[in-house]
């Protein structure tokens, strides 16, 4: 991965993690109940991580990563609500019949198995830690147990191993040449 492409890639990531902070402070200090905050914070990582991933594959111009991420993101999309509607578990909660698999749990770990599998694990660890917190909040806001999360984490993950190829810089190349006895090598890159 290009060295200049690295601030392009956290820097969503360092974007979302501020504002979850700035939420979790202020919440905080108001004394919501305990479930509140962080389910607010799980709601809105539901939208931002995906969003964040996103806009990287747009920032870094990684056109064949954005339809990739597109794809894995409407299969675990498919498998979660199939599943929620043909299992048909009660939440722990008892608010509905559509506990199992964890929706916000597949999408955020969709998003982080993405970065991890095109860009690699160091890349991935902050979308990690978001969709860590996302799945534990649902259990936190009583909506899942520890099944619907870990069975929402698989899915997102899996996608990932249909779709997600490892990124390439298409803006490198290696070549070689050889005639008369001469050999050349060259290397060329564009910025």
């Amino acid at each position: 991965m290009n060295p200049k492409h690295t601030k392009f890639i956290l820097l969503p990531f360092i974007v979302l993690f501020f504002t979850c902070s700035t939420i979790l402070a202020q919440d905080a200090s108001v004394a919501k109940e305990k479930s509140g905050t962080t389910q607010q914070i799980g709601d809105i990582a539901l939208f931002a991580l995906p969003l964040a991933t996103l806009s990287s594959t747009f920032i870094i111009g990684d056109k064949k990563g954005t339809w990739q991420f597109t794809k894995g993101l409407l299969i675990t999309n498919a498998v979660t609500y199939g599943l929620k509607i043909g299992v048909n578990k009660q939440r722990p909660d008892l608010s509905n019949n559509n506990s199992f698999p964890s929706g916000h749990t597949s999408t955020t770990f969709h998003s982080a198995g993405f970065i991890h599998r095109r860009y690699g694990f160091k890349y991935s660890i902050p979308a990690y830690l978001i969709a860590g917190f996302t799945a534990a909040s649902r259990i936190d806001s009583n909506k899942h147990d520890i099944l619907d999360v870990l069975a929402g984490a698989a899915i997102g993950l899996g996608s990932n191993l249909l779709f997600t190829t490892e990124y390439q810089q298409e803006h490198m190349e290696l070549t070689f040449n050889s005639a008369n006895n001469e050999y050349l090598v060259a290397f060329k890159y564009h910025f």
